[in-house]
């Protein structure tokens, strides 16, 4: 027989022992038993610039090395100037 459920968001962090400490309190009191799921960012995020390193190695982006695709220049266009 299945114990129905409910569920509560809450963000905390793991201390240096591997012990989840919460944010906040919990709205229930205990002891009781529960059941934990934990949400973490994944350690092998790239970095900005591995990541436009690997895209600029890409060879789906090899059609930009094409001269037909060099349709702007310096000339093209105005100056922005961020001034009120």
């Amino acid at each position: 027989m299945e114990i129905p459920m409910t569920a509560i968001e809450m963000t905390g962090i793991v201390d240096e022992h591997s012990q989840l400490k919460l944010d906040g309190f919990l709205p229930f009191s205990g002891p009781k038993r529960v059941r934990v799921i934990v949400l973490s960012p994944m350690d092998d995020e790239i970095d900005e610039i591995s990541w436009l390193q690997a895209a600029s190695q890409n060879p789906a982006f090899a059609f930009l090395a094409d001269p037909e695709e060099d349709i702007y220049s310096l000339a093209d266009g105005k100056p922005f100037n961020d001034e009120i």
